[in-house]
């Protein structure tokens, strides 16, 4: 149900994705495309929901960003950032995460070639194994 949740949403400007890449920079726009393909051919049951007001997308096993998100897709104008809501808990042997907040981290994707990268498909497994556990929800 890839966006459906906007009446779950109180204050945020939900949109869909097609409206992120209008704000996006046109370079950008293809990276933001392949990236939320990815995540989608990596959990299928992904709920997406954009938040205009974020520039983002979020992906989660349900729609509440900071409880239920794994990933965003947030564009940039030199790159487009895949984050992770509980990225300081992933492990990360190739050493992409980059950030230092409590949580948060991400990685600068700068080309198709980037996100195609075996390494990204294992930090988005790894981040949606670690919601599905938080949350106690395991999805087939």
């Amino acid at each position: 149900m890839r966006g459906a949740y906007a009446w779950f949403m109180t204050g945020a400007t939900i949109g869909t994705f097609a409206e992120l890449l209008d704000l996006a920079e046109e370079a950008m726009r293809p990276i933001a495309e392949r990236l939320r393909t990815l995540v989608f051919e990596i959990d299928p049951e992904s709920v997406e929901v954009v938040r205009l007001g974020d520039r983002a997308a979020t992906y989660g096993v349900g729609p509440k960003k900071m409880s239920e998100g794994y990933a965003y897709v947030l564009p940039y104008s030199n790159w487009v950032n895949l984050g992770f809501y509980r990225g300081a808990d992933l492990p990360d042997p190739d050493g992409l995460l980059e950030g230092t907040g409590a949580r948060m981290r991400h990685v600068k994707i700068r080309s198709i070639a980037d996100a195609d990268t075996p390494a990204i498909r294992t930090l988005i497994r790894a981040a949606i194994t670690e919601r599905e556990s938080a949350v106690g929800r395991k999805r087939e």
